[in-house]
C-alpha cells in the first residue's frame, strides 16, 4: 500500500526528513489532492522521483536552503490511499499537521477526536496497514515541532539540565551535577547534552534561520 514516493524515502538514501505540512483533506471521494510537504533532501533525485510517480500531475519545488525545500503536489488520489482514510470519514477525527515520514517509510501523526471516534478510526483501518499507538492523553503539541528528534533520555537530561540552572548566564550547575542528578557517568550526561543541543539547534537553524547561500 506504499505510496511510491514512500517507497523512495525507504530504499534510496536521499531523503534525510520529510514532513506533510497540508493537505486539501482526508475525507471524502476525492480524485484529486493537493499537499505541501517540507522536505530535507537532494532535490534532484527528489524531483527525479516525483516525475517517475504516474499519479503526480505537477508540482513545484521552492528551496529553502541547501538541502531544503518545499513540496507542493497535485496528485490523483490513489485506492490505496482512499482505503485507508476512509476509516476517518464522518467522524471527529482530526489529523493534526505536520504528519512525519521515516526511514522505514512509516508515518507518525497526531490525531484529536472523541475517545470512541478515535477507537472506531484505529478499528477500521485495513488489515494491510500496522499501527502503533505512541500516546494517549490531552493534547499539547506546544515542544514538539523542536524536540520531535530528541530521545525520552536526551529530553530528560535538557529537563535536568534546565532546572539545575546549566542554562543559566552565568551557570549555576555543570555537567557532574547533571550527571548525578541523572545517575550516570558525567562523560554520558555530557554526551546527552551535546547530542540534544546539535538536534535542536540544527532543527532551529534549518526551520527558521534567514541566512541563505550563495
Amino acid at each position: 500500500m506504499l505510496h511510491p514516493m514512500q517507497a523512495f524515502i525507504r530504499d534510496e538514501d536521499v531523503v534525510e526528513y520529510e514532513e506533510l505540512q497540508a493537505w486539501t483533506g482526508i475525507g471524502g471521494d476525492r480524485s484529486v489532492e493537493y499537499v505541501l510537504f517540507y522536505v530535507e533532501a537532494e532535490l534532484e533525485p527528489y524531483a527525479a522521483a516525483l516525475d517517475s510517480v504516474e499519479s503526480i500531475r505537477w508540482y513545484d519545488l521552492t528551496p529553502v536552503d541547501d538541502g531544503a525545500f518545499y513540496a507542493y503536489v497535485c496528485q490523483e488520489t490513489l485506492p490505496a490511499d482512499r482505503s485507508w482514510r476512509e476509516a476517518f470519514a464522518d467522524l471527529s477525527v482530526v489529523p493534526v499537521p505536520p504528519v512525519v515520514y521515516d526511514s522505514d517509510a512509516a508515518f507518525h501523526m497526531t490525531l484529536v477526536g472523541t475517545g470512541e471516534d478515535l477507537q472506531t478510526t484505529l478499528s477500521s483501518l485495513p488489515e494491510d496497514i500496522d499501527v502503533t499507538v505512541e500516546a494517549i492523553g490531552e493534547y499539547d503539541r506546544r515542544h514538539a515541532p523542536v524536540v520531535g528528534d530528541l530521545t525520552d533520555r536526551q529530553l530528560e537530561a535538557v529537563e535536568v539540565a534546565a532546572e539545575l540552572g546549566f542554562y543559566s548566564v552565568p551557570r549555576e550547575a555543570g555537567v557532574a551535577a547533571v550527571a548525578d542528578e541523572l545517575g550516570c557517568a558525567a562523560s554520558t550526561a555530557s554526551d546527552l547534552l551535546q547530542k540534544a543541543e546539535s538536534r535542536v539547534m540544527r532543527r532551529l537553524a534549518r526551520r527558521y534561520g534567514r541566512r541563505t547561500s550563495g
